[in-house]
């Protein structure tokens, strides 16, 4: 619209088109009653400075608060029948499974968390099965799920399982046994059009795994949620729209998959790194990945698919009521921790100990983290991702130059479609 200005509130992800001279009047006060309360409800005036600010300062303790469900990623085993070329668990890889016992104390864990002597109130529990590759312990997954549905149904609380999987093993006779025992969803990686991927994630044996990931996914996308994802690096990205299209020539239209997302290859630390493996960003603020972005959720959202909203992104190891289990019980906060003994933080038997010095929690409440206009879309960034940059935690991993560079188009990329 000529003669008007876009808004957009970062605190309540809201946005409104106003004329220009309402700029004005916000900045000397001559608002109307009406037009002062709808810009305060969506987030773009405030009573007070100070107080948002306070406000802010106790986000997360609040969500922490008002959280009642518990979210358990549970790491299976540490193999897989793909070998590609960046591996996030890099060498870390091998024939490490979870045992029954194990799976057994997981699911008293779990138990403890649903029952537990003091009332911790947890009103959903959602499992998502990890590995390696998850379905190379099918049979383990299945028993454990059975149990936790059946523990979750008898306490009167929600239940549900979700797989990050490659795909090549979610066959139509395992989506249709795990599906009665609670499983909803399903993430699977694309790294896209058939010549790219097989590159970079084929099988052992050297065969590529796109053709039967695809017949999979036509299986099981009618019966449980379907989300594909791929990474993405600075030479290839520009050939994922192929994919997309490949998806809706085969019937995975976006009535069909829940929603797609792409994400940059990142690298790792040289203590887990494959041998060849040489590539991938350590931060989102190189140049390059605005552009990769910007560019891919035009691709991804004018074929109709839907794909990551703008939201608030509050790191897992602030979430009180979240956690990684690995195969051999151990616990820690993020997946990209495991196999990281400093960071473990504790295990299935004896309980989870104090970790907030250990993974520099509120990292965030400094001066400049509270003064930016990027809070909350940013609470300081990937610890991770600092991790490997920098070989340790301290300070943020600071978000500003990517979102100075992208957040606008994001927005009206959101308006547009």
């Amino acid at each position: 619209m000529p003669d008007s200005v876009l808004l957009f509130s970062t605190k309540k992800v809201s946005t409104i088109v106003v004329p220009e001279a309402m700029l004005k009047d916000i900045e000397e006060g001559n608002l109307a009653e009406d037009e002062k309360q709808t810009l305060t409800d969506l987030g773009f005036l405030v009573n007070d400075a100070d107080e948002e600010k306070r406000e802010l300062f106790g986000f997360i303790d609040d969500l922490n608060v008002i959280n009642k469900i518990f979210s358990a990623t549970i790491v299976m085993n540490l193999d897989c029948n793909l070998a590609c070329k960046y591996c996030f668990e890099g060498t870390r890889k091998g024939k490490y499974y979870m045992t029954k016992e194990t799976a057994d104390l997981f699911v008293e864990f779990i138990q403890s968390i649903i029952n537990p002597a003091g009332g911790r109130g947890i009103e959903e529990i959602k499992i998502t099965f990890y590995g390696g590759e998850p379905l190379l312990s099918i049979d383990l997954i299945a028993y454990i799920t059975e149990r936790l549905k059946y523990l979750s149904e008898a306490s009167g609380i929600t239940y549900s399982a979700a797989l990050v999987t490659n795909g090549t093993l979610l066959t139509k006779a395992v989506v249709e046994k795990l599906k009665p025992l609670g499983l909803k969803r399903a993430s699977v990686t694309l790294d896209g059009p058939k010549n790219i991927h097989d590159k970079l994630r084929p099988f052992k044996s050297g065969k590529g795994s796109f053709d039967i990931i695809v017949r999979n996914l036509k299986d099981a996308c009618d019966k449980i949620a379907v989300q594909i994802g791929g990474n993405f690096t600075k030479e290839n990205y520009r050939s994922f729209p192929l994919l997309l299209d490949l998806l809706i020539e085969n019937g995975l239209t976006p009535g069909m998959i829940s929603d797609v997302h792409f994400d940059p290859v990142t690298k790792e630390s040289k203590e887990f790194a494959m041998p060849d493996f040489h590539f991938g960003c350590e931060t989102l603020n190189e140049q390059w990945l605005y552009e990769a972005d910007i560019f891919l959720k035009e691709e991804i959202l004018k074929r109709g698919y839907k794909t990551k909203k703008i939201i608030p992104i509050v790191c897992t190891l602030e979430f009180r009521n979240s956690v990684i289990v690995n195969y051999d019980g151990s616990i820690y906060k993020c997946s990209g921790l495991i196999g990281r003994a400093e960071f473990k933080v504790g295990d299935i038997k004896t309980g989870i100990k104090d970790y907030s010095e250990s993974h520099n929690l509120d990292n965030w409440k400094n001066e400049e983290c509270l003064n930016c206009e990027y809070l909350p879309l940013c609470f300081g960034g990937c610890r991770y991702m600092k991790l490997v940059r920098d070989g340790n935690m301290d300070g943020v991993d600071c978000k500003k130059s990517y979102l100075d560079a992208t957040l606008e188009t994001l927005v009206r990329q959101d308006i547009k479609y």
